[in-house]
């Protein structure tokens, strides 16, 4: 099973890919120096597998190594990811 998080500006959202399938995605909104994670949405069928996790980290991976722009949560899914991951605390706003 190849799992890949892709950046897709145009949608303005962070995409997982499973084996080609889209199987869920992270919405942002990018408001000058700040990047909002505004939802977190994972099909269906791929629910329980852990991918909003795997999503969550390659979202914030990305952002980390690509932008200087801070992190704003108003995604419930995403704050609470952050929460338990407080290296990536940095990224916030707060």
């Amino acid at each position: 099973m190849t799992t890949a998080v892709v950046h897709n500006n145009n949608e303005s959202r962070y995409e997982i890919v499973i084996d080609g399938e889209h199987a869920g995605h992270i919405d942002f909104v990018v408001d000058g120096t700040s990047i909002e994670l505004t939802h977190t949405e994972i099909d269906p069928a791929h629910q329980g597998a852990g991918l909003a996790s795997i999503l969550a980290r390659g979202t914030l991976d990305h952002i980390r190594e690509h932008s200087d722009a801070r992190v704003i949560a108003s995604c419930p899914y995403v704050a609470g990811w952050i929460a338990k991951h407080e290296d990536y605390a940095e990224l916030t706003t707060r």
